[in-house]
């Protein structure tokens, strides 16, 4: 340190671990699946959509919108599952992926960021804390079926994303117009 100069100090912290939320939304109706785990690996991704399964039983097919995470898709079932219940489940489910950098087109960002203002946003001392916290509030907004207002238009997506159909195939470029639009 210099002499004059103000004494800094370095705010520090145990750090007593991390968990893992995976979350599920049906947007028109505000119906919500979550759990929390220790880690993010396949088993828990497999763990979690069986529960979506089960809470839905009637289902032909579920369709669900994720982003490129590496256990996002359905070998996790296999790694899982016996082989039966793995096809069963992979069956179930049409998984839908964001693409990459944009984690934003997916509604469950949305659904995170209103469980961080109201939970996460301060140190939580242990995992059951947490649990239960974040399991509460994912209840409470579930019961109150608080629904998301997509307001993402196909227009609006191809105005934000021109750019990148141009790069997907160069022949996109005849067809845009001033407003944008393909």
């Amino acid at each position: 340190m210099k002499n004059g100069q103000v004494a800094r100090q370095h705010y520090s912290y145990e750090k007593l671990g991390a968990c893992s939320l995976l979350a599920t939304i049906e947007p028109l109706t505000g119906k919500r699946i979550a759990d929390v785990f220790d880690q993010r690996r396949k088993i828990e991704f497999a763990r979690h959509f069986k529960k979506v399964a089960e809470n839905y039983p009637e289902a032909e097919k579920i369709i669900v919108i994720l982003d490129n995470l590496n256990t996002h898709n359905a070998s996790s079932f296999y790694e899982v599952f016996e082989a039966a219940e793995a096809f069963g489940l992979s069956q179930k489910f049409e998984f839908i992926y964001t693409p990459k950098s944009a984690s934003w087109l997916n509604m469950i960002e949305i659904e995170f960021s209103a469980i961080s203002r109201l939970c996460l946003a301060r140190r939580i001392p242990s995992k059951e804390k947490l649990e239960k916290e974040v399991v509460a509030i994912v209840k409470e907004r579930s019961e109150k079926q608080i629904k998301i207002n997509w307001q993402f238009s196909i227009e609006t997506a191809r105005e934000k994303l021109n750019q990148h159909y141009e790069k997907v195939n160069p022949e996109n470029a005849k067809h845009l117009n001033k407003s944008n639009t393909i």
